[in-house]
């Protein structure tokens, strides 16, 4: 379907579609180009508005910014994803905070006399959390395409290596690493998608 179609059925423009959808690209190397403190707070301000379960917003960030802070990350992560961070300007590990009850009575006032429920079920809590944060990653990824940056999202990492190493002594639970900032030119096309008919049933 070409985008000229797309655009007749979405109200988002074309020059938007393509920053968020159609031009964009998962970035493996990137330019030697800062990328400044507003920039990181303008991704997480339009990353938090996405909806998420009770509105809870379990998402938690922690910028790897400094030379030692990423000198530390590095050996934690898979072999193959090594030089990718190490050539990022930024890098977000995108974690869960498993107390996220503790926020109820700001975030969903309605439902602060669920607290004490919630604190006593542990594993409740990590799933809310674990699922409603995979969410909000989504909506980070296109936070950082709509700054104008590339995100190269990553799974494969020593999780609970990070938490001691960034968490410790904290109720976050880090699940993805994302390397931030302009991108370099893409070494191979876009890979192919599913379309509508393949990945989609109407019942």
């Amino acid at each position: 379907m070409t985008t000229d179609v797309l655009q007749d059925r979405t109200v988002l423009d074309a020059p938007s579609a393509d920053l968020l959808f159609h031009q964009a690209r998962t970035a493996s190397e990137f330019l030697d180009e800062p990328v400044g403190e507003e920039q990181l707070r303008a991704i997480f301000d339009l990353a938090k508005m996405g909806p998420t379960a009770m509105n809870i917003q379990p998402l938690r960030v922690t910028w790897i910014r400094s030379a030692e802070a990423k000198e530390r990350l590095l050996p934690l992560l898979a072999e193959g994803n090594r030089a990718k961070t190490a050539g990022a300007p930024v890098v977000a590990v995108l974690s869960y905070d498993t107390d996220w009850h503790e926020h109820l009575p700001v975030v969903f006032p309605p439902a602060a006399g669920n607290q004490a429920m919630f604190a006593g079920n542990e594993e409740l809590r990590d799933r809310m959390g674990r699922d409603n944060a995979h969410l909000q990653a989504g909506y980070f990824v296109l936070a950082v395409r709509a700054a104008g940056l590339a995100a190269g999202p990553m799974g494969g990492f020593d999780a609970p290596g990070v938490d001691a190493a960034f968490h410790a002594g904290t109720s976050l639970r880090s699940f993805m690493v994302v390397n931030i900032g302009a991108p370099a030119a893409p070494r191979h096309d876009r890979l192919p998608r599913l379309d509508f008919d393949a990945a989609t049933t109407t019942v």
